[in-house]
């Protein structure tokens, strides 16, 4: 019997995976299926209820203790909504509820963002393990973030604290689509390195691959626009880790997503911009870190929530909002 397991979902805008996930993070059963994101709200809720009749079907469910959501967002916890950009037919959705009924009605939900949820995940098993203060970001096709404060997830009242990539660092900088302008995600992100490259005479080698993994291997191999697009990246980066570090003291920023797949590409830059923005005494010792739970990291860090209002992990995210059966 396992008597710590609870099930996680991770959602996003590509899939829907699912997992059942034992007290030491060992996944036991997965299941994924496609996210519908251009059709029907009903349509998406579908798939999410095909990944959870997956688990259910599985002869550990009876040991299934709670449920936990990392979603793309914005999320409201609080409510046990959803409004992920990427799903546009989801707008204040009531996924908690639903997750709830299709789990029988008897276990507690907690629903966090995806950010969060990494942060939960790194904190738990990854590269902020015994960190009491810090920044976990994933930077892929948008940037995202969650907090650690005091040794304890902060996801803030309706679970989107972190949000790292919607500070705005270049004041004079381009529109974001979330209406700020010059936000760390609209110069850091996957495609806006890509986009910077492409316009500034970058062309990829004979696969084709103009994305940014096209632009790292680029700039592995040295080409100055390919360097060039990933230095200013990395100075976003640091410009927005350096202000939330001096404005609630993280001792620990951990990067994970697609591009910090760029390895020093991205992190030799990074550090070397953060010297220039984490100036004051107590930011200065700040350290940057890959990401260690990899793609898994949205399944632990809702495994993680689900586990939160037990505490059995140090750290891990307490009184996250959700529906308890």
């Amino acid at each position: 019997m396992h008597s710590e397991l609870v099930a996680a979902l991770d959602i996003g805008g590509t899939k829907i995976a699912g997992a059942l996930v034992d007290g030491a993070g060992g996944i036991l059963v997965r299941a994924q299926r496609p996210t519908p994101a251009g059709e029907s709200g009903e349509t998406v809720a579908r798939a999410v209820e095909a990944v959870l009749a997956e688990l259910t079907a599985s002869p550990l469910w009876p040991d299934v203790r709670a449920v936990g959501i990392g979603s793309a967002g914005p999320v409201d916890a609080s409510a046990g909504t959803v409004s992920p950009v990427n799903v546009p037919a989801w707008r204040n959705f009531p996924l908690v509820e639903r997750v709830h009924r299709a789990a029988g009605g008897r276990l507690p939900v907690r629903l966090v963002g995806d950010g969060v949820a990494i942060a939960a995940a790194e904190h738990w098993l990854g590269a902020a393990r015994g960190h009491d203060n810090a920044l976990c970001m994933v930077v892929s096709t948008g940037v995202g973030g969650g907090l650690v404060l005091g040794g304890r997830l902060h996801p803030g009242p309706t679970g989107n604290a972190g949000h790292i990539g919607h500070i705005s660092v270049d004041l004079d900088g381009e529109r974001c689509p979330c209406g700020g302008r010059g936000c760390v995600e609209r110069i850091a992100s996957g495609p806006h390195i890509a986009r910077r490259a492409l316009e500034n005479g970058w062309r990829p080698g004979p696969d084709g691959d103009t994305t940014a993994a096209g632009v790292a291997a680029a700039a592995r191999a040295g080409d100055p626009v390919a360097l060039a697009s990933f230095e200013r990246a990395a100075q976003a980066l640091a410009a927005g880790i350096a202000a939330t570090a001096t404005l609630v003291e993280i001792d620990i920023a951990v990067v994970g997503g697609g591009v910090a797949g760029a390895g020093d590409v991205l992190f030799t830059p990074l550090r070397r911009a953060l010297r220039d923005y984490a100036t004051l005494s107590f930011v200065r010792d700040l350290s940057v870190a890959p990401a260690r739970t990899g793609t898994d990291a949205g399944l632990l860090g809702a495994a993680a929530a689900a586990t939160a209002h037990r505490d059995p992990h140090p750290g891990l995210p307490a009184g996250v909002g959700g529906l308890t059966g």
